[in-house]
């Protein structure tokens, strides 16, 4: 995989879906974040090479001055099983504690919401960001009715490890 084709292959899904309003997500975009951190250049995008040590490092030294950093895998090198399996203990071990939680995207396990595909679908992505600021800005969202229109079993599963912000 090469760094300059994934980097634009992720902007551009973010740029053209995970930023665009929706009308199937009540007229909102997947993530009303998204824009500006990509804007201001707070997001990260790096090849990985194994998911857990990846994010065991990235647990020792933080996001710096990003908001979201992004590991890219081949999805035929890591399983959707394998991949998923090491985000999870990755979480439980070491960066909950350190208010980091990584969320996972793999072109084998599709996120269906109100039938659109929410997937990136090229690779495996590990997107780990700051717990503590992702809840403040769920909660944000939710007062603002962000989630009224989300499937509650999609968010059962969202808001693993997370507050859930409707409550």
């Amino acid at each position: 995989m090469d760094i300059t084709q994934v980097t634009a292959d992720i902007l551009s899904w973010v740029e053209n879906f995970v930023e665009k309003p929706h009308p199937a997500l009540g007229g909102w975009p997947p993530c009303p974040y998204a824009r500006s951190a990509r804007l201001r250049g707070t997001v990260a995008i790096h090849l990985g090479s194994d998911p857990y040590f990846d994010l065991k490092n990235l647990s020792r030294y933080g996001l710096g001055h990003k908001e979201v950093v992004v590991y890219a895998y081949d999805p035929t090198e890591w399983s959707y099983e394998l991949f998923h399996n090491s985000l999870e203990q990755a979480n439980t071990d070491f960066l909950l504690s350190k208010d980091l939680i990584v969320l996972e995207d793999h072109p084998a396990d599709s996120e269906i919401v109100n039938g659109i595909s929410m997937n990136q679908g090229q690779y495996a992505l590990a997107m780990c960001q700051s717990l503590s600021d992702l809840n403040v800005r769920a909660k944000q969202m939710a007062a603002k009715g962000f989630y009224h229109s989300w499937p509650e079993e999609y968010l059962t599963v969202l808001f693993h490890h997370r507050q859930d912000p409707r409550i």
